[in-house]
């Protein structure tokens, strides 16, 4: 049977497991940024993931999507050791996974929105841009940007660019989806918007076939965070430091999350 389109099977198995894993720099392989990470997302979690500019956020995100290799330790994504795995294995397994980048999203500018949308679904599912079209329609619909399908990513506000940069994380129906503080100097309409939607996602749309999505998110920034997120971890001092759920973040007396809940600090 399945829920949601989720195997039954599968309900109990952990999303991302991690232990006593030490994550390294993207740039520089040999340099350990956090150490000593033990954790697990289960189906269906939405974790706030916190820390100061340069704490290695992405690098741990780009680890947990199975995008680059933890310098030591245990980790399995979908419960399996992806890195012991063919090729081909590893990268449906990856697939599962969406990564929405900082950096308004990594579009390629060369190609319009709805053209770098269709890219991946072409390439990993082998099939004619004019195959993809209809789920490429379906996600800028879902995304508010079907108006945009025909630009370029250098013609649309920093906004829509994050929206596409989330599109493209859709396109293949993901079942964990990581975001790189999305929030990130973003006016409160847009801000609204994005709360929303990824509440739309965790609840189960039908564009993603009803299923209720699993949600990491990095921030520098708790405050929009505060009622959306469902469990709280920090970075702080290259290690990890789980914080507990919202009730606890109220009496928690971590300094650094409370820094992160005034954001007084200067950006990277």
């Amino acid at each position: 049977m399945k829920e949601n389109g989720v195997a039954e099977s599968d309900l109990n198995l952990p999303v991302i497991e991690m232990v006593n894993t030490a994550v390294a720099s993207l740039s520089r392989p040999e340099v350990v940024l956090i150490a000593g990470i033990n954790w697990t997302v289960s189906i269906r979690d939405c974790w706030v993931v916190g820390g100061l500019p340069g704490s290695g956020k992405s690098d741990l995100l780009s680890t947990a999507a199975g995008l680059m290799r933890p310098h030591s330790g245990t980790y399995r994504l979908f419960d399996r050791e992806i890195w012991e795995l063919p090729e081909e294995e590893q990268v449906q397994t990856r697939l599962r996974a969406g990564l929405v980048f900082a950096n308004e999203g990594r579009l390629f500018s060369q190609l319009t929105v709805a053209e770098n949308l269709a890219l991946p679904i072409c390439y990993h599912r082998n099939c004619r841009l004019g195959a993809a079209q209809d789920r490429v329609r379906a996600i800028l619909e879902f995304t508010g940007l079907a108006s945009l399908a025909h630009s370029t990513p250098g013609t649309i506000s920093r906004n829509m660019r994050l929206r596409a940069g989330l599109a493209r994380a859709l396109a293949l129906d993901p079942e964990l989806l990581l975001l790189d503080n999305p929030l990130r100097s973003m006016d409160s309409r847009e801000m609204r918007w994005w709360l929303d939607f990824l509440g739309e996602l965790r609840a189960g749309h039908e564009v993603m076939n009803g299923r209720k999505m699993t949600l990491i998110i990095a921030v520098d920034d708790f405050r929009p965070w505060m009622e959306h997120g469902e469990k709280f971890a920090l970075l702080k001092n290259e290690q990890w430091l789980f914080l507990g759920g919202r009730s606890d973040l109220r009496t928690h007396e971590e300094p650094l999350l409370h820094e992160l809940l005034s954001a007084r600090f200067v950006g990277d």
